[in-house]
């Protein structure tokens, strides 16, 4: 193992020791790596899709794996809470690209500054809209601001239900019943099932519907 990546220096390996919140992580040397040009909402915070997040990015850089952190040139090395503002990479993905790409994460470009992956971030997260994937399909009230935080509203069931989507269904807006509908009358696969499942797209209960 060696240490995380000092300011101005190339890419550094390290071992993700803790997941913090969806765009924050700590390493075995004892720094917190805050995944730059990206925000999440924050745990804690009761906004929508914030615990949702801290998942997925345990999912994509899970306790214990190794990592290779990147330092951006054009922008700040270090926040003003110490973290060290740096892209994550693992197995040659960049973590913070495929949160955007997931839909549990927005773009932001603090003070306006674009980093090496701007152009890249900006387009997964367009995508990431059009498809109501993640946050976007989750959180009705999310609202799109690459210049600013994450802002997803209010969590839970009720921003959902007011939405027309079914609460048991994450990532797609599909309607409760009735009518009811089946894997064939759904153009989305593979979303997450939570909770009453009304439509019974989750036929094996392993909280995937239409795989």
């Amino acid at each position: 193992m060696v240490v995380a990546a000092a300011a101005g220096g190339g890419p550094r390996g390290a071992t993700v020791s803790r997941i913090v919140d969806g765009d924050t992580l700590a390493v075995s040397t004892g720094d917190r790596v805050r995944l730059v040009q990206i925000d999440t909402p924050e745990v804690g915070s009761g906004e929508c899709y914030s615990r949702a997040a801290s998942r997925e990015l345990s999912r994509l850089a899970p306790v214990g794996s190794q990592v290779t952190l990147e330092a951006d040139p054009l922008l700040d090395q270090v926040d003003r809470y110490d973290r060290l503002l740096r892209y994550v990479w693992r197995g040659g993905v960049n973590v913070n690209l495929e949160l955007v790409r997931r839909g549990a994460a927005t773009v932001w470009l603090y003070h306006g500054d674009r980093g090496r992956y701007a152009t890249q971030l900006l387009a997964a997260a367009a995508e990431a809209r059009r498809a109501k994937r993640g946050l976007w399909g989750a959180c009705p009230n999310a609202v799109w601001d690459p210049y600013g935080p994450a802002t997803t509203g209010q969590s839970g069931p009720a921003a959902r239900t007011a939405s027309g989507c079914d609460p048991s269904y994450l990532g797609v807006c599909i309607p409760p019943p009735p009518p009811d509908l089946d894997c064939g009358d759904i153009k989305a696969k593979g979303f997450r099932v939570v909770g009453a499942d009304p439509h019974r797209l989750d036929g094996d209960h392993d909280g995937i519907g239409c795989e």
